[in-house]
């Protein structure tokens, strides 16, 4: 197979797990590296054998079909859109953009060059998130009536190197973790037609834990402890928690409760299980073995899904209706609190298909 060529913009923290993980696909290889700050690019570069290119220098470049955006969220827009305006397909990290107008603008152009968006998180990709869905679609839990879903800890100021952005807005605990919860749940039972919700900044400011920055002072801009109640076009209703203001919890990540049987699923930052059932009547759960492969960390799945999708022609899965409705999504909890009302949501996106069973890890569908 002729693999689709990658164009790595954003060289940060997770751009090392991409590079990796794209090395083990298929249909998809990392020709390229760019960064604002060339000297990243160039080391990045020099630990995994491509070229080092400015970001200019990379949206002209003809081996680059797809550039994967890898930069801060309030950069996303931007990168995705002049990457479109040069005629390549964009894979981002979430979220798709800070703003829903931002958001539309990308989906338009992209529209209007016939070209494809697609967005992180591609985590439900994954064999626990599929067998999951693989036991929802075969009738294991009856008739799907409600769910939960709950993301929280301390927060990224005690050991995080460069935590000033996620408590400005475009992150926060909802923009930050809230799209793998979010894209899991679509993904599980479809898309959401109304929410409500309440929100707070629980502290003024943060203390800089990292040993480099330590004592540093951070001004929190935007909710830290968002809490919403979803409702789901399909029916379910559904609580979603995202949390930096929480010492820890013993809550699941997440539970979809059916007629029949209730599902533990796994956390959705993650490929792998455990996946369990506690089924009507029965006093244990159950372990449920996975039934699909992409256990480990692969992220950059869904840009290989994408890279196939556009040689065959079918959706891709992490795609831009998808991503589109978890931003929709994620502002509308905050608008909700804000205002203290239910609101509509204007967006909606298929279900994503599931991946077959009985594929090879480095191997996807066309």
């Amino acid at each position: 197979m002729t693999k689709t060529g990658l164009g790595l913009i954003g060289c940060g923290n997770i751009s090392d797990t991409y590079f990796k993980s794209c090395a083990a696909l298929d249909a998809v290889m990392i020709v390229a590296c760019a960064d604002i700050d060339f000297a990243r690019a160039q080391a990045r570069a020099a630990q995994f054998g491509v070229r080092a290119l400015t970001v200019e220098q990379m949206l002209a470049d003809p081996e680059v079909d797809i550039v994967l955006n890898l930069t801060l969220p309030t950069a996303h827009a931007e990168v995705s859109l002049a990457a479109l305006n040069s005629g390549k397909h964009v894979h981002t990290e979430k979220p798709l953009a800070v703003s829903r107008e931002e958001g539309r603008r990308v989906l338009a152009l992209a529209r209007e060059k016939a070209l494809r968006v697609g967005s992180a998180p591609d985590t439900f990709l994954g064999g626990g998130l599929q067998t999951c869905r693989k036991l929802i679609d075969d009738g294991a839990i009856g008739e799907p009536v409600a769910c939960s879903a709950f993301m929280g800890y301390s927060g990224p100021d005690a050991w995080h190197p460069n935590p000033h952005f996620f408590f400005q807005p475009g992150a926060g605990p909802m923009f930050d973790m809230g799209p793998y919860y979010l894209t899991a749940l679509i993904h599980l039972l479809g898309p959401v037609k109304r929410v409500t919700g309440a929100a707070r900044a629980s502290f003024a400011e943060r203390v800089a834990g990292h040993t480099a920055i330590r004592g540093q002072r951070i001004p929190v801009n935007v909710p830290t402890h968002v809490i919403g109640v979803l409702e789901f076009a399909g029916g379910p209703l559904g609580t979603v928690v995202t949390t930096f203001d929480v010492a820890g919890h013993r809550q699941p990540n997440i539970e979809i409760y059916g007629s029949q049987a209730t599902l533990s699923v796994p956390d959705p930052n993650t490929f792998d299980g455990p996946v369990r059932l506690l089924r009507r009547g029965a006093r244990e759960w159950e372990d449920v073995p996975l039934t699909h492969g992409y256990r480990g960390n692969h992220r950059g799945l869904g840009a290989a899904d994408m890279a196939l999708a556009i040689r065959s022609g079918r959706p891709h899965r992490a795609n831009e209706a998808l991503a589109y409705h978890v931003l929709d999504l994620m502002h509308a909890f905050h608008d909700a609190a804000r205002d203290g009302r239910h609101i509509e949501l204007a967006s909606t996106c298929p279900r994503p298909a599931p991946l077959p069973v009985g594929l090879r890890e480095g191997e996807l569908d066309d």
